[in-house]
């Protein structure tokens, strides 16, 4: 189902915009990167360790985890 995209210049639709943190907006447009999505899939069906999927990761997509 393709959502309504009619209402995407309201300002209305955004103010939960302003309550996010860098980290959260980062999240939400890394969730929805298909060639993130792609990645992570492929690199989780190695069965590797996952500090070395967590190197891969960041290498790729510049990610930092947290300690």
């Amino acid at each position: 189902m393709i959502p309504d995209a009619s209402g995407w210049r309201s300002p209305a639709l955004y103010l939960h915009v302003d309550g996010l943190a860098a980290s959260d907006i980062a999240w939400e447009w890394l969730r929805r990167n298909e060639a993130y999505d792609h990645d992570f899939d492929a690199y989780s069906r190695d069965k590797e360790d996952p500090q070395l999927l967590t190197g891969r990761i960041r290498q790729q997509w510049g990610l930092r985890f947290p300690a």
